[in-house]
């Protein structure tokens, strides 16, 4: 069976791609070439005109790096918006919290979402849940997000890889259709 192709009037939503992750504190990310690949595939939509939709987390914490006032915050200039495309900013993790854009999809007629961005497990996580959630068609790019390591609540750590490759695993199926890039673009 050929899988659907991806409706001309999908949204390309791109998550919190934005300088202040490249904060050392973090620690160690997974996939390097995430905001690459993100590029290539904010440039095919844009090509295909098809809606962009950009995300930038404005968190409240005193030191945060993604704290309004501190360079971090802005979205990094491989994907920034052009003039036309939607800009939402919102302050915790779902990109539906405390924003119009689900307003905003459910007016524009928008059905379908192609999600990418950072960090894989919190906030790409979250808004992929609430969209599949909310009646969505959800599609996650593998390669075009990215986590860093974590520590577990014992003391555990767990490696970037561990953590991105469980989170897209605990949506895929569920809530989205997790995609590899070139499955998605072989779709457009």
């Amino acid at each position: 069976m050929v899988p659907p192709m991806i409706p001309d009037n999908a949204a390309l939503l791109i998550i919190d791609v934005q300088v202040g992750f490249d904060d050392p504190r973090w620690g160690v990310r997974n996939n390097p070439d995430a905001e690459r690949r993100i590029a290539e595939l904010l440039e095919i939509w844009r090509e295909s005109g098809r809606p962009v939709i950009h995300v930038q987390h404005l968190s409240r914490e005193p030191e945060s790096p993604l704290r309004p006032g501190q360079p971090g915050v802005e979205i990094k200039a491989v994907v920034a918006p052009r003039a036309g495309e939607k800009l939402v900013r919102k302050r915790v993790n779902s990109a539906f919290i405390g924003t119009d854009l689900e307003e905003h999809l459910r007016r524009e007629g928008i059905g379908t979402l192609v999600v990418t961005g950072l960090t894989t497990d919190h906030c790409v996580s979250t808004t992929t849940r609430m969209a599949g959630n909310l009646g969505f068609e959800t599609h996650l790019v593998a390669g075009a997000t990215a986590t860093f390591g974590k520590r577990g609540p014992d003391g555990t750590e767990y490696d970037a890889k561990l953590i991105h490759d469980t989170a897209l695993a605990s949506l895929h199926g569920e809530l989205a259709e997790v995609l590899r890039f070139e499955e998605l673009v072989a779709r457009l």
